[in-house]
């Protein structure tokens, strides 16, 4: 059995999505990647009238993540696509940052053994490394700024599925920091509600943070954890509401593990667990690659941009 994921986005902010749900009529879904490869962990930000939605790329064969862009006009039409950033190891989870007049991505990278943040050189298909934030390997990590501080929730791996169930805050003056762990890390513990899975928002000035269900199967779920009281020393929260995949997209019933947003527009994905005969085979192809040394990254870059719409190029 293996995982496949749709991400799509809906052209409603998040805390209008919190209040009213998702109907199945209101997403537009990324392109299929065909078989034994998806995208998932969506995130975006609109400039100059395109919407742009970064996404992990994930292939079975290759078995290494790559973070990749789709470009949408205003009337929600692909127009452009490629990749954003691509490395060595596997990257997954591209979270934006806007500070002091830049874009940021945070992706998750923890098998690099650290947290790099990426600053944006060229939109959206030229990324540098800005900042090690951690020397640790943050799983999601997720950076908010509220109130007077920066914030950032996140996972740590370790034996008996610890990502999947431990909630780590990090917290620093400036983006760049330092960063200082939170005095009750974890924070939470527990499989239905600790791994963040999406943006940290504001509703009335209260934050309010996503985070997945992996009590039955990874990231079946999301629960939004409204956080009630978030200093260096304390952490209090309680689950507040409850996404699944319902009946978004046929077929895709059996997760949800991403809900993030940027203004008016969320961004989500959904999972199917497929069985297919060509799986061990498929398994068997990367070992003999691994072992020939063929797994590494490949730099791609492919666009079906109209001639009239100029969507690579422009400063961060």
């Amino acid at each position: 059995m293996y995982d496949i994921w749709r991400s799509g986005f809906v052209r409603r902010s998040l805390s209008s999505v919190r209040a009213t749900g998702v109907a199945s009529g209101d997403v537009t879904w990324l392109p299929d990647q065909g078989p034994f490869a998806y995208v998932a962990d969506p995130f975006g930000i609109v400039r100059d009238g395109l919407l742009t939605v970064f996404a992990e790329h994930f292939d079975y064969r290759s078995r290494r993540g790559e973070i990749r862009y789709f470009q949408y006009d205003e009337a929600d039409v692909l127009v452009g696509e490629g990749v954003a950033l691509s490395a060595p190891f596997h990257l997954s989870y591209p979270s934006l940052i806007e500070d002091g007049g830049e874009l940021y991505m945070l992706p998750e990278a923890y098998k690099s053994g650290s947290l790099t943040l990426y600053r944006c050189v060229r939109f959206p298909d030229l990324w540098e490394p800005a900042d090690r934030l951690l020397d640790i390997p943050a799983i999601d990590a997720t950076v908010v700024r509220h109130g007077s501080k920066w914030w950032m929730f996140h996972a740590v791996p370790g034996p008996a599925d610890q990502a999947m169930r431990e909630l780590h805050v990090t917290w620093a003056e400036t983006l760049a920091g330092p960063w200082t762990p939170h005095a009750a890390n974890p924070v939470r513990t527990g499989f239905r509600a600790s791994r963040p899975g999406g943006t940290a928002f504001e509703i009335d000035g209260v934050l309010h943070l996503p985070v997945q269900d992996c009590a039955e199967t990874y990231g079946a779920a999301i629960n939004l954890l409204r956080i009630d009281t978030l200093t260096p020393e304390a952490f209090e929260a309680a689950v507040v509401e409850r996404f699944e995949a319902g009946d978004l997209l046929p077929g895709f019933a059996d997760g949800f593990h991403t809900l993030s947003g940027h203004g008016d527009v969320t961004f989500i994905d959904v999972k199917t667990v497929q069985r297919s005969a060509a799986e061990g085979w498929i398994r068997t192809q990367y070992k003999v690659r691994r072992l020939l040394g063929l797994n590494g990254p490949k730099v791609r870059r492919r666009t079906t941009a109209r001639p009239d719409v100029a969507f690579a190029g422009r400063g961060a």
